[in-house]
């Protein structure tokens, strides 16, 4: 498990923080990987109720991926890697929680997505602002779960502007759950809650959501020749170059 994935157990709640505040928390392929392994854990654990995931230093929940992890893999096979580790993220028994403080977008906003209830403060900002920064795309089926949470309107504001919506429009679309000047207590009192409750009411009525989703937001056949196409294009190709080197992207007029 990589240091920039802080885990904290008590009794029936695990908590994780990503950390890497100097980076917004941006996720790379070893804390997806210990995510990943931790997915893999609480399938089978029947002790713990509560998953809470956060980020470190007051600024981000999560901004994205490294973009470098894209540069040294298959992009394509690495989108389809992380999706499905989202898979098994919406699929644990314990119900998940997203608290979060500052900027969620991108892969943190896949993550967040994919967790059962998001809490957050009042400067907390969600969006998938790709097409101005990677020229890259989502797969389908993370973009239907952001459809699912945000409502389709606002997830067409956020990838076809690029604009970030605020904590205030994502409570009033039913995204979040509260928001608040004090995650802390809120977490606690939510997680008190959870651990009061029936868990295998719980666990049924998971099992029955999940299915839905599933059936509801799967990727059509022709997704992965779709992301094929952008991820070995030239917007990509520019989004990177331009990502790494600090200066605006010039994409393709005519793309």
């Amino acid at each position: 498990m990589t240091p920039e994935l802080a885990i904290h157990r008590t009794d029936r709640v695990v908590e994780v923080t990503f950390d890497r505040p100097a980076r917004h928390n941006a996720f790379t392929r070893e804390m997806y990987a210990g995510l990943r392994e931790l997915c893999a854990e609480l399938r089978e654990d029947r002790g713990t109720r509560v998953l809470v995931l956060r980020g470190a230093g007051g600024r981000a929940f999560a901004a994205g991926n490294e973009i470098s992890d894209f540069v040294e893999a298959d992009a394509v096979a690495y989108e389809t890697w992380i999706r499905e580790l989202l898979g098994e993220l919406f699929a644990l028994p314990q119900v998940t929680v997203a608290a979060i403080d500052g900027v969620c977008v991108g892969g943190g906003l896949a993550v967040a997505t994919h967790c059962d209830l998001r809490v957050a403060t009042p400067g907390s900002r969600f969006g998938y602002p790709i097409a101005r920064t990677l020229g890259n795309a989502l797969s389908a089926s993370v973009v239907y779960r952001c459809a699912t949470v945000f409502g389709e309107s606002l997830t067409r504001e956020m990838l076809l502007t690029s604009r970030l919506v605020g904590a205030d429009r994502a409570y009033a679309a039913g995204a979040l759950a509260s928001v608040t000047e004090d995650l802390d207590v809120e977490v606690d009192g939510l997680v008190t809650g959870l651990l009061a409750a029936s868990g295998v009411t719980l666990r049924a009525t998971k099992q029955q959501l999940t299915a839905r989703a599933l059936h509801l937001e799967a990727s059509p056949a022709s997704d992965a020749e779709l992301l094929a196409e952008v991820y070995t294009g030239p917007d990509f190709h520019e989004g990177v170059r331009s990502f790494l080197a600090k200066e605006k992207p010039t994409f393709d007029p005519g793309g």
